[in-house]
């Protein structure tokens, strides 16, 4: 995992909050949304797709080191607050690309201004609800303790690690993952993560959409991440090999090639 935290980042004020942004590479600009327990630096996957672009990657309001300002408490708000985002940067269309609970925030901007968006890329996403009221469809990482929550994010735990609050982690890193994991409770908690109306909202979307899913997902299954492609116009779906819900950390490479194709075409 990286642990880089001064270099490829910037600060710039936006809607009563200071945006930390990680940000790096050449070319056209795409922007990435992390999940719900945030980003942990200037990653390998943002190094990986510097290579062939910008690499936006900020971090949500109250997440990592960006201030929240206490109006925005919904991913509504969230979604919003990216498509604000989107003009401060000047980009006159966006390459945007979700990662779970960042997924569930690119699928709101799409459906609220579809014009704004020029390709879609969500990875285990969550946001919509697929099944009876029963039925749980998202897994819920945030009832377990310490390390019982690394199964559920990894194919195989024991080569990879969420870090977790725990004694001993460097002070920054366990500032970032104790607010990362409160504003994640704000905005997902109840009903958890995920919008009731969203899914049939989901055609609205315009934009060429890739779909990515670790095949041993177990934060939001593969069938979950089918109904999701499934409900946006056009969509294509692909999983891959030996990852779970986070395959862009846990197989970079088979991750970043389809992915960097898709947002150059």
């Amino acid at each position: 995992m990286s642990e880089t935290y001064v270099e490829n980042v910037e600060r710039r004020e936006l809607a009563g909050a200071e945006v930390e942004i990680f940000r790096g590479g050449t070319g056209p600009a795409i922007l990435l949304l992390h999940g719900s327990y945030g980003w942990w630096g200037w990653e390998p996957v943002h190094e990986r797709l510097a290579q062939q672009f910008t690499v936006i990657a900020p971090s949500h309001p109250g997440f990592g080191a960006s201030t929240r300002n206490l109006r925005i408490d919904t991913v509504d708000d969230l979604a919003y607050f990216y498509l604000d985002l989107i003009e401060e940067l000047s980009l006159a269309t966006a390459r945007v690309v979700g990662f779970g609970m960042g997924g569930w925030i690119a699928a709101e901007m799409a459906v609220r201004c579809p014009q704004a968006i020029d390709r879609l890329v969500l990875v285990g996403s969550v946001g919509i609800k697929i099944s009876d009221r029963e039925t749980r469809d998202i897994g819920d990482p945030w009832v377990l303790v310490g390390d019982e929550q690394q199964p559920m994010f990894w194919h195989d735990p024991s080569s990879h690690r969420v870090p977790l609050p725990q004694p001993g982690m460097p002070e920054e890193m366990l500032e970032r993952m104790l607010r990362n994991g409160e504003s994640a409770m704000l905005y997902g908690w109840k009903p958890y993560m995920h919008n009731p109306k969203l899914l049939q909202r989901l055609h609205r979307i315009k934009a060429p959409t890739f779909v990515v899913w670790g095949d041993d997902d177990r934060i939001v299954s593969t069938d979950y991440g089918k109904a999701f492609a499934g409900a946006i116009p056009n969509a294509r779906f692909t999983t891959i090999a030996n990852a779970g819900h986070y395959p862009y950390r846990e197989q970079l490479d088979a991750f970043a090639k389809p992915v960097a194709e898709f947002l150059g075409s």
